[in-house]
């Protein structure tokens, strides 16, 4: 493979994991700003796969396209008027979510912000499962509800891949959590630090939670509507990061005194750095279900595709 050439994973057409394809294609330069990341690891996320199925990226591109955005890596070069790097730092992050980065690949480049240090306790596989993930988290429950120390926090499906991170961030916050998951996965949730759960194939958690100060909704469907039964009335919040639709329950939440909307997930250099701290203070870990080499992509999809993860799946690049 020449020089300036470096292996992806392309799909050319929307469709199943069969489309996705390892491809030569042209190695990314750095622009002002950017710098050059040599991927190690790629993290994979629903909104792949979505995505792939799709066959349209949020910015309008259509197929040939590389998908991915969790990227943990070393730094190769850096573009013009970058201080935050030099060439050998080893960086996380989440480039230019939501559009194009094409982290399913050997390199990646990006505004320089968009990533941070990698944590120094972690691997790149550990690394890479954490930037979309943990930020979303982040920036659901620190950034937008604010959560406190006492509070009560609902999650659900507190094992995926935001969930169990979720988990782990409202506990650093000091908050009291509470989790929906099968209960095939209570006691890895205890573990990460849960105080309650909720098996919801035999409970309705609308019925048996009350009092709660913040939910994260991860779900859709009428997760929001019966969500809100669980709230406090007038301090509650509920932040899903699930686009809105038809089903949102506004009035509702507007009649209960309840703030309630939608995050969308956006690169954020102070978030990773917080992430980051967490942890090497020993506060925050990602579980890893499988990793697979890059050009089993497809295979890491189908997996993702059953909705039985806990955790996150991890493309190996490098």
């Amino acid at each position: 493979m020449a020089e300036n050439t470096m292996r992806a994973v392309s799909q050319d057409e929307p469709g199943g994991p069969e489309v996705l394809k390892i491809v030569e294609t042209a190695r990314p330069e750095p622009g002002a700003g950017e710098v050059l990341v040599r991927v190690h690891a790629a993290g994979i996320n629903p909104v792949d796969w979505k995505t792939r199925s799709r066959g349209r990226l949020h910015d309008g591109t259509r197929p040939p396209f590389t998908l991915g955005w969790d990227v943990s890596g070393v730094v190769e070069a850096v573009g013009y008027g970058v201080a935050l790097f030099a060439p050998g730092d080893e960086v996380f992050g989440m480039p230019r979510f939501p559009d194009p980065a094409g982290a399913y690949a050997e390199y990646v480049t990006a505004p320089a912000r968009h990533f941070a240090r990698k944590p120094a306790k972690l691997d790149h596989v550990h690394a890479a499962a954490l930037p979309l993930a943990a930020l979303t988290a982040w920036q659901a429950l620190v950034d937008t509800a604010d959560v406190r120390p006492g509070e009560r926090v609902l999650i659900h499906a507190a094992a995926g891949g935001v969930g169990h991170l979720a988990v782990q961030i409202a506990k650093a916050r000091g908050a009291h959590v509470i989790g929906t998951a099968s209960a095939a996965k209570h006691d890895f949730l205890r573990d990460l630090g849960a105080d309650e759960l909720v098996d919801y194939r035999e409970s309705d958690f609308a019925e048996v939670v009350r009092d709660v100060d913040v939910v994260l909704e991860t779900m859709g469907g009428d997760y929001p509507a019966r969500s809100l039964r669980t709230l406090r009335p007038g301090t509650g919040r509920l932040v899903s990061i699930l686009p809105l639709d038809a089903s949102w329950p506004a009035a509702e939440a507007e009649a209960e005194g309840v703030r309630a909307g939608f995050v969308l997930v956006e690169p954020d250099h102070q978030g990773l750095r917080e992430i980051a701290a967490l942890v090497d203070d020993g506060r925050l870990r990602a579980r890893v279900q499988d990793v697979f080499p890059l050009e089993k992509a497809a295979e890491a999809h189908r997996s993702g595709e059953t909705g039985r993860t806990a955790g996150k799946i991890v493309l190996s690049v490098r």
